[in-house]
């Protein structure tokens, strides 16, 4: 668990999606592997995508994680063709001051409602490095996974 002391309930787990979304998995590391696609995908420096070898390296530290806390201001649904019924996307304010924006996602489709204006919302991230380097800024450039989110 990545979110220490989650103030609500843990909502979503990427661990949990992959088990039940294998293909997931292997279409990321596919294009991870591919030599014909040099600046596409994840570097896969400290493991491929969902093996031990890359849970390991977010556990160790190897992979940077970062948790993101905040308020969710609104929920909106994104995209010129999605119908109120698609999935939803959330607006929060995060306790730096900064304003970020996500999917509402869950393991089990009943905790979708747990997702409202003024609720707290957790989210971790592990930083995964991309094969196109090095970012516009000059750094590193990654990917956010989400790895975990609890909303109360």
């Amino acid at each position: 668990m990545y979110i220490n002391n989650p103030l609500g309930k843990r909502v979503y787990e990427l661990s949990k999606e992959l088990a039940d979304n294998p293909a997931r998995i292997a279409k990321t590391q596919a294009l991870t592997l591919n030599a014909d696609k040099p600046l596409l995908g994840l570097l896969g420096d400290h493991g491929l995508f969902g093996s031990r070898e890359w849970w390991l390296s977010i556990k160790e530290g190897r992979i940077e994680v970062r948790v993101y806390k905040g308020t969710i201001q609104r929920l909106y649904v994104a995209g010129q063709d999605a119908e109120e019924d698609d999935g939803k996307d959330f607006e929060y304010l995060c306790d730096d001051g900064s304003v970020r924006r996500e999917s509402c996602v869950a393991n089990d489709h009943v905790d979708l409602g747990l997702y409202r204006e003024g609720a707290t919302v957790a989210l971790a991230y592990a930083l995964d490095k991309l094969k196109k380097q090095p970012a516009r800024d000059g750094g590193t450039n990654f990917t956010e996974v989400l790895l975990e989110v609890a909303v109360s």
